[in-house]
């Protein structure tokens, strides 16, 4: 059967032969004749660094260079001050060429991309110069694209339909809708996915793309304006290597034929793919091992004492020789009898003190002084049809979507046939109107009470029955319920794949359970079938009310004048009864609680109650774990307040046996973390939003530490 990608990879790779002999590119095998390399004058070397097939970089008014210099940057550490990313770091990208920003995992490579695209966020500082056309200036909309990390995608969409909304959102409302259609499907195609345009991006229940497909729809939404400066950060994160140089290959033919300057962070590149980089920017701990043309590398390294080995990746010798994570496992004759440290601190010199290094500078002031026109702002669709397109597509997402709105029906559907069998048939006598009254007093702490605190607060705001007893008893019902309400999720969570499915099915479970609780109504008025048996008994709702109800009531006494108007017995109090009611009898005969048993019993069932939960829980986690290999999924989930030692550590006792002492735990935690070299980074949080922590590739190892403990 034909396989037009395959077709399409078979020219692409003849075409890179072309493309490659022209460029005087070394070959993927580092053995190759390097004679045609030689150096060449300060003269030559400035004119090459410049030219490309289609002439000098130089040539356009529109487009668009950026430099930067002695550009550092350093992340808040809360207590600690500041951690240093980067340092002094100098360089340039130009139109019509690809920079690569290469290094190992936390050297900073998404840091600089940040730094560059102007989106470091207000935890971080950083200094020195950043221009963009000689000028400082803020990034216009159009003018550049940044496809991040991790693919945010709608996942019920299809490719033709996430990519068309896409361009109906960013391109011009001059640009009619054949038009925008024509350039998403023309988008699409460049990206190899011509045959996936009617599969659905895919998420929970819906297998949908690969994530390398998924990475390449998320270029294509990026690249649909043809913004003059783009930012790719790990462009081929998830992509095997055909994919990857067919991928890499067309961001070379944009740059080239629309003068585009593509920066790139990339983290193990292909010896195919590497020849296609103009400049290398080779990073390591944060500072600048080698700035300069890709191809001029192998060089640098050999000239320094560190020469690329026979038949390997020019990609993976750099490297091999600049990073530290794996420094007890490295051969030191592959560091020329130093250490990692030591090589890279030699490299950091050496570059420092080049040809290359000047030859940088001098070209960064070069481009400094170009006579270029200011950014200008792109045109996009305008407000109100972009909440028309962003509508339609919304509407699409939550039709397709099982959890949006139609599980969502379901659940309504049954609480409200459940709450109306529970009111079924009221009537409108005394007592209808007793089930319809809510007592503030008690439903205010117990709804909104979460913690000890707010609850002491709450109970002396709303003034209920003072003592030191009613208060610890006050106190201990919301913690059970609390305790009982989170194991429940817990439970719910272990067994549901998906949150929002989750989410609405423990609501589901606690407004049943609230609806006959005996709060809402009555007792003796629930339907006995179902509601009153068995679900009365088996609700966590009913004795915490029942005890919060004992709690306040007992002991008290209550003008029966009142209590019988507020019933509506009629006689105001008169007949010579009793002057006044105890709160026991209100109790019994009004909210119909059981006076059998004291509201210790009631605080005892509660406590059971969490303990029966728990013990369902372990039940639940062992049946779902029992049939789970150590598996490491493509997305990493941490729990980014942790440190790398916690993050091991806590897994390391939840997975060994218990026959392991915790000392013997602990070393087994931190020998992991040092086999996947993350010795440095140790008491590093993992990281997320509003804290740095680690680098994608740092995470990934954390998660593959927690899977073999």
């Amino acid at each position: 059967m034909h396989d037009p990608f395959s077709h399409s990879m078979i020219k692409l790779l003849d075409d890179s032969k072309i493309f490659t002999a022209n460029s005087s590119s070394p070959t993927s095998n580092c053995d190759t004749d390097h004679s045609t390399h030689s150096d060449s004058s300060p003269t030559n070397e400035t004119m090459e660094s410049v030219d490309l097939e289609n002439g000098p970089a130089f040539g356009h008014q529109d487009d668009v260079s950026i430099t930067w210099e002695d550009l550092a940057v350093a992340v808040s550490n809360r207590k600690h001050g500041f951690r240093s990313i980067l340092q002094g770091l100098t360089g340039y990208a130009q139109p019509g060429e690809v920079l690569a920003i290469m290094g190992p995992s936390g050297c900073g490579k998404t840091t600089l991309l940040d730094a560059l695209a102007g989106r470091l966020d207000s935890s971080t500082k950083h200094t020195g110069e950043v221009l963009i056309n000689g000028r400082k200036q803020p990034l216009a909309y159009g003018t550049s694209a940044y496809v991040t990390q991790d693919d945010v995608i709608t996942w019920t969409l299809t490719v033709r339909e996430a990519v068309f909304y896409s361009a109906q959102l960013q391109l011009p409302s001059s640009m009619s809708l054949s038009k925008k259609k024509e350039r998403a499907e023309t988008t699409i195609k460049e990206m190899g996915l011509q045959d996936a345009m009617d599969t659905r991006i895919g998420g929970w229940g819906n297998k949908g793309l690969s994530g390398g497909q998924k990475r390449r729809v998320s270029i294509c939404m990026e690249i649909l304006t043809r913004p003059k400066l783009l930012f790719l950060d790990e462009p081929t994160s998830g992509l095997d290597s055909a994919a990857s140089y067919y991928v890499m290959k067309r961001m070379i033919d944009l740059a080239r034929q629309d003068r585009m300057t593509i920066i790139a962070s990339i983290h193990q590149p292909s010896s195919q793919v590497f020849q296609l980089f103009h400049n290398l920017c080779l990073l390591s701990s944060g500072r600048t091992v080698y700035f300069g043309r890709s191809d001029r590398a192998y060089k640098f390294f050999e000239s320094n004492g560190f020469p690329c080995p026979s038949h390997q990746n020019p990609s993976d010798h750099y490297l091999h020789t600049i990073n530290t994570d794996f420094d007890e496992d490295m051969d030191q004759v592959f560091h020329a009898n130093k250490t990692t440290e030591e090589a890279i601190s030699f490299l950091i010199r050496s570059y420092k003190s080049s040809h290359t290094c000047q030859q940088i500078q001098r070209h960064v002031a070069e481009i400094c002084i170009e006579n270029r026109e200011e950014l200008k702002k792109g045109s996009q669709a305008n407000f109100i049809s972009q909440c028309l397109i962003l509508t339609r597509r919304s509407f699409v997402n939550m039709y397709r979507d099982l959890g949006y709105y139609w599980l969502r029906l379901a659940i309504y559907i049954a609480l409200c046939s459940g709450l109306g069998s529970v009111f079924y048939d009221i009537g409108s006598g005394y007592s209808s109107i007793q089930a319809r009254i809510i007592n503030t007093i008690s439903s205010t702490p117990f709804l909104l009470v979460i913690s000890l605190i707010p609850g002491a607060i709450t109970y002396s705001l709303v003034g209920l029955q003072q003592g030191c007893a009613h208060f610890i008893f006050f106190a201990s019902t919301l913690l059970a319920c609390m305790m009982l309400v989170e194991t429940l999720m817990l439970i719910v969570a272990s067994i549901m794949p998906n949150f929002l499915m989750g989410l609405i099915t423990g609501a589901g479970i606690q407004g049943l359970m609230i609806l006959s609780g005996g709060f809402f109504r009555l007792p003796r008025d629930l339907p006995l079938v179902f509601w009153r048996y068995p679900l009365y008994y088996i609700a966590f709702h009913r004795y915490a009310y029942q005890g919060l109800f004992k709690n306040e009531f007992e002991g008290l006494t209550f003008p029966a004048a009142q209590v019988l108007q507020g019933g509506g017995g009629g006689g105001g109090g008169g007949g010579g009864g009793a002057a006044y009611i105890k709160g026991e009898e209100i109790l019994r005969s009004i909210w119909q609680v059981e006076m059998g048993y004291s509201k210790w019993m009631d605080l005892a069932m509660l406590f059971a109650m969490v303990a029966f939960y728990r013990l369902m829980l372990l039940i639940v986690l062992g049946t779902v774990e029992k049939f789970k290999p150590a598996y490491v999924t493509q997305d990493d989930t941490l729990v980014t307040t942790l440190t790398v030692r916690e993050a091991v550590f806590y897994s390391a006792q939840l997975q060994l046996p218990d026959s392991m002492s915790m000392a013997e735990k602990m070393e087994r935690a931190e020998i992991t973390i040092r086999e996947m070299g993350l010795q440095d980074a140790m008491n590093t949080r993992i990281g997320g939003w509003g804290d740095k922590g680690l680098s994608g590739g740092r995470k990934r190892r954390v998660s593959i530490c927690i899977e073999r403990p």
